[in-house]
């Protein structure tokens, strides 16, 4: 069974950390390694997290840099990069397990955690785009050896996209491996914003992506769209 480094990238998530954390520590073996890495938070994201890490760091904002922050120290032969609203559990870990030895990177399906039709379907294209283009997001809970990760540099220091660069990077190498079960992520980015608004956002910014925009005007007019 090969260790794993799971990194979590938390900013201001107190009010749900807490359970996300605990639920990926039950996940996990006990020679796996948990690492938060905090941006800055001004809630108690902290607090929680050194109740239920093993480790805890704290660098400059930007899930990027706070990534690259935990893999910097992590000791597990893969990277296990976990958003905080994203829901897993062991039967995620056994699949790591399954892997054949010669993988090294990719991820999990997607489903959304409300449970309406047009969240599924969202959730299905989100899964058929990434088999479809080989591309990974966070959301799906990538996964990559580390000395790879190293040799390929991390993820690059950009406000945004960052996990669709990386992606881009490592299937240059081979496709990812797309393993089930599907992990659960938070629907609150659509239910907040609005389904359709939030699916052409995220659609624009990514063909604008496409096309070679800059990520920090992406950026700008990610969080202009209040998603996420």
């Amino acid at each position: 069974m090969s260790r794993v480094s799971v990194i979590v990238p938390v900013l201001n998530e107190g009010d749900t950390l807490a359970v996300s954390l605990a639920r990926l520590r039950a996940a996990l073996t006990d020679d796996d390694e948990l690492i938060v890495v905090d941006g800055g938070s001004t809630d108690h994201s902290i607090d929680i997290a050194r109740e239920l890490a093993d480790t805890v760091l704290v660098s400059d904002p930007g899930r990027s840099t706070q990534m690259n922050t935990g893999a910097g120290c992590a000791r597990g032969v893969w990277l296990w990069f976990i958003h905080a609203d994203t829901v897993l559990d062991a039967r995620h870990r056994e699949a790591l397990n399954g892997l054949d030895s010669t993988t090294r990177w990719g991820r999990f399906d997607v489903r959304l955690s409300q449970s309406r039709p047009l969240f599924r379907v969202i959730a299905f294209m989100m899964n058929w785009r990434s088999r479809l283009t080989g591309i990974a997001t966070g959301d799906q809970a990538l996964f990559v050896r580390r000395d790879i990760f190293r040799e390929q540099g991390g993820f690059p220091a950009q406000p945004l996209m960052e996990d669709i660069a990386l992606s881009r990077t490592l299937r240059a190498l081979e496709r990812p491996a797309c393993l089930r079960p599907p992990v659960i992520t938070s629907s609150r980015r659509w239910e907040n914003n609005g389904a359709w608004r939030t699916i052409w956002l995220m659609w624009s910014l990514r063909f604008r992506y496409w096309r070679g925009a800059s990520p920090d005007a992406l950026h700008r007019d990610y969080y202009r769209g209040d998603a996420g």
